[in-house]
């Protein structure tokens, strides 16, 4: 089916789908099998060549949401990553990324690239015009990630898409926060999208997967390159996948409202210090999601009074879950020091401004009525037992 004007929803429910031929079941079949014809086909199928027919089927979903050209899928967020930022770089080649990144990926570049003789670079990641300053002959990639993880930053994509293009450089991004349902970055002019399809695409939290889109002629050397590291992802999982992400327009746009709602009620709430929400007006960057975003997401990080223990706080969430991932149509808090972001070093992480105190927020479906009763009995039971203890 032609994703050529169609709605999100549509796009999620029926592009890329296969047709059962012999039952007509209303849903795509799954073709487990690992071992396919070489003689006298089209195309030579492995899995470990991402062409399968369940995962040919699913990138053409995931290159429709994205607008792109084509798509592939990973194992996980991070084989997509890695695959993706490599596929472009080699040895005395340099790139340059925003300084407010995922964990693992921040971890990656720190820890790996100089093994293979790769230089990089830190930036503002919220200054188009730092990082045209730090562009060098030997620059081939960006990479910048928007709203970021974990204080929800934006970074302008038209601004640093135009000076990409303009000195010859490959931009990529990680658009795992937004998903494709708030944010098309090759819309905005960047190269390559990536997304951890753990997340929002899945939806569920019981999905690993990562995904990549771009145009065909990007897309070549990242299939050369994942089709040797094996990156690919299951046929059962592929068919999973493509099960959730046919209700993740509705998904997406119930976790924005309430996302919503909990960013202003926090931000009104005398117990909370400051709430991080790209849907709020008090937002540094609220003006530019608006510019570049359909919906804010359902994403947020917020700080506890200091007064108030905020492991406690999460321990005494009832319904609320404490949980290492996001995304999922279950609302989620965790401490990004002590999971996303515990790679980092305590300076690192004081430097990009993530306190230890810091709560990141993953709102889920649920009545907003509930979420809120949930913290509301938190915070009370904080105060209850730190006055008990105190002399």
């Amino acid at each position: 089916m032609s994703s050529e004007k169609k709605g999100i929803n549509t796009i999620c429910t029926h592009v890329g789908e296969l047709e059962d031929k012999t039952y007509k079941g209303a849903v795509s079949p799954l073709y487990m099998s690992t071992s396919y014809a070489f003689e006298g086909v089209d195309i030579k199928r492995y899995p470990r060549y991402f062409n399968t027919p369940n995962q040919m089927a699913l990138s053409q979903k995931i290159a429709a949401l994205e607008h792109a050209e084509t798509a592939m899928i990973f194992g996980s967020g991070m084989a997509a990553v890695s695959t993706a930022i490599l596929a472009f770089l080699q040895a005395g080649d340099h790139i340059i990324l925003q300084r407010m990144l995922y964990g693992g990926t921040y971890s990656l570049i720190t820890e790996q690239l100089n093994k293979f003789g790769i230089e990089y670079s830190f930036i503002d990641e919220s200054r188009p015009e730092t990082f045209e300053k730090a562009i060098r002959p030997t620059t081939r990639v960006v990479y910048i990630e928007t709203p970021s993880n974990p204080l929800l930053t934006i970074t302008d994509i038209r601004a640093f898409a135009r000076i990409a293009k303009r000195h010859g450089i490959i931009s990529l991004i990680d658009n795992t926060f937004a998903s494709p349902v708030n944010q098309n970055p090759i819309d905005l002019g960047i190269d390559v999208v990536i997304h951890s399809a753990t997340k929002y695409m899945g939806g569920h939290s019981d999905i690993l997967a990562g995904a990549v889109a771009c145009s065909k002629a990007h897309m070549e050397p990242i299939f050369q390159l994942a089709k040797n590291l094996g990156g690919s992802l299951s046929d059962y999982t592929v068919w999973l996948l493509e099960r959730s992400i046919k209700t993740m327009g509705i998904r997406v746009k119930a976790q924005n409202e309430n996302a919503q709602k909990l960013a202003e009620f926090l931000e009104n709430h005398s117990d909370i210090a400051r709430v991080y929400y790209p849907g709020l007006p008090t937002h540094p960057d609220h003006e530019l999601a608006k510019s570049q975003m359909h919906g804010f997401g359902g994403m947020m990080s917020f700080e506890l009074n200091e007064a108030l223990d905020a492991s406690l706080f999460q321990k005494s969430l009832k319904l609320i879950k404490s949980s290492m991932s996001l995304a999922g149509v279950e609302s989620t808090v965790l401490s990004p020091t002590q999971t996303s972001h515990a790679l980092l070093s305590a300076e690192e992480r004081a430097k990009q401004g993530i306190k230890d105190g810091l709560i990141r927020f993953s709102v889920g479906i649920e009545e907003t009525e509930d979420l809120v009763q949930d913290i509301e009995q938190a915070v009370a039971e904080v105060k209850k037992r730190q006055m008990a203890v105190q002399p």
